[in-house]
């Protein structure tokens, strides 16, 4: 974790200027300004990493103060003029701690009026340096405030370190930015968990004064009103409760060359070929590797019915195929069974999967829908309802779009640019990630270029869709599923 002290700095892309990393908030009039932001960075001990930085002037419209580049590894300590950058490895503390305090009796510092105070925390760091970790609100014209709950990790705190000496001054805030101390004392962790308690009542004592006057006591309390602490889960967490369902498009005529269903004997289509290349990043994240798999816009036999939600592999009962092998022999089998047909209408998928996320919204299980198609829809207001009605529901999306056609109404479903709506109703949360094969393949069209870049874009948005349902909702990580049986069979546990 870096952070960074003295002049107002962008982060940039650890190769490109161009391309920003972060950016750090503005701190107004003052040169000598002292950044709460923090960054994350990935250090890889065996390369050499460049940190490329920008000091901008904010409220100008000037070319850059200055650029540099400084290597990741020199960081810890460096002062490099004015600049002083640190970085300490992060430890595995996921706690974060929500605190509220109050002051009372605070040195009133304004010639006219109170004083407007505010505190900061610093964390002690190991070489003995304090880093600014957090700033409260000002609040103003008062010597009693009480400042708003806050909530900050515990290793921006303390580093999961709970004895860590934490530092809290209290200012008396300037609109000129020559905010006055007013005084500082000293905590833990260890101390702030006790909550709210005679032993959590801190002077504020500001040391030149107690130097200068011999009856100097402090200069008011600080007095911690509340404190909890939650564990922060991740995605990972969360994911042992997945359920991945999928959904091919059934349109044109298989026999065909033309055609992207089409059967050739040597290599597989690009819907089988994107079946086995976005399922072999999507199984490892499902424990029974059991999927069930659903087709849409093809008539069914015996009596020639549209149906835009049948299973592939033909049995209603249990659509469950097992692993991704299981779902492309259902595919191919579909292909000899039923008649590609149209119109191709997504909401019916859409809602079948809705249907069974509404029915478990609990916390053990996330739906994940992933639809094969190539971008022709017939009910996009229908489906766009659809979507707005599943945001709501444990349930993302994923699109994979196939063959050279124009995509425009599947990226109007992904709603990164403008959140999707129904019937003047916005979708809750942004649950749709589309993704075309296309710029994935080689020029052939016939092998994946790069896995862990198809990998990575296809899963970009799942984990903050899949955490952001669950926060909303207050669910905890559930304990991974029992594996799935079909009807009629015994699960055997091998040892």
């Amino acid at each position: 974790m870096s952070s960074i002290t003295h002049c107002h700095l962008s982060f940039s892309h650890l190769f490109s200027f161009s391309d920003p990393f972060g950016r750090t908030e503005v701190i107004d009039n003052t040169l000598n300004p002292d950044f709460v932001r923090k960054y994350i960075l990935d250090y890889f001990f065996e390369e050499k990493q460049n940190l490329p930085l920008v000091f901008v002037e904010f409220d100008k419209l000037l070319p850059p103060l200055l650029r540099l580049e400084k290597p990741l590894g020199g960081i810890p300590g460096k002062n490099c003029g004015t600049i002083i950058l640190s970085a300490e490895e992060l430890g595995n503390c996921r706690d974060s701690a929500t605190m509220q305090f109050c002051a009372n009796k605070l040195d009133k510092k304004d010639f006219f009026g109170k004083s407007d105070p505010f505190m900061v925390f610093y964390r002690s760091n190991e070489d003995g340096t304090f880093t600014i970790c957090h700033k409260t609100e000002v609040v103003k014209n008062t010597l009693n405030p009480v400042w708003q709950p806050f909530t900050i990790p515990v290793r921006a705190l303390c580093n999961g370190d709970y004895d860590r000496t934490i530092k809290v001054e209290v200012y008396d805030w300037d609109r000129d930015g020559s905010h006055d101390f007013i005084g500082e004392f000293t905590t833990s962790y260890r101390e702030l968990a006790r909550g709210q308690s005679q032993f959590n009542v801190y002077e504020v004592v500001n040391p030149k004064k107690k130097m200068k006057k011999k009856k100097y006591v402090n200069s008011g309390t600080v007095t911690l009103l509340s404190f909890s602490v939650e564990s922060e889960s991740t995605f990972l967490d969360y994911i042992k409760g997945g359920n991945f369902w999928f959904a091919v498009q059934f349109s044109g005529n298989p026999s065909q060359s033309t055609s992207l269903h089409y059967m050739n004997p040597y290599q597989m289509n690009a819907y089988a070929l994107a079946l086995k290349a976005v399922g072999e990043i999507i199984q490892d994240y499902d424990s029974d590797k059991m999927f069930p798999a659903l087709g849409f816009g093809a008539k069914l036999p015996p009596d020639g019915r549209v149906s835009h939600e049948f299973p592939l592999n033909g049995n209603i009962e249990n659509p469950y195929c097992n692993g991704i092998e299981g779902i492309l022999e259902a595919y191919h089998q579909s292909l000899k069974t039923v008649q590609l047909y149209g119109p191709t209408n997504f909401a019916p998928v859409v809602n079948h999967v809705a249907r069974y996320a509404a029915a478990v919204q609990d916390g053990s299980q996330y739906f994940v829908l992933l639809i094969i198609t190539d971008g022709v829809i017939s009910d996009m207001s229908q489906t766009k309802e659809a979507i707005v009605n599943a945001a709501k529901l444990p349930m993302s999306i994923i699109i994979v779009g196939v063959g050279q056609a124009e995509f425009d109404a599947m990226v109007e479903l992904d709603g990164d640019d403008i959140r999707i709506s129904s019937r003047g109703k916005l979708a809750e949360r942004d649950i749709v990630q589309f993704v075309p094969f296309r710029d994935y393949m080689d020029r052939t069209g016939n092998h994946v270029l790069s896995m862990a870049r198809l990998a990575k874009d296809v899963l970009a948005e799942i984990p903050d869709q899949f955490i952001s349902y669950m926060k909303s909702r207050g669910i905890k990580p559930n304990p991974a599923p029992p594996p799935y049986t079909p009807p009629g069979h015994t699960h055997h546990t091998q040892i």
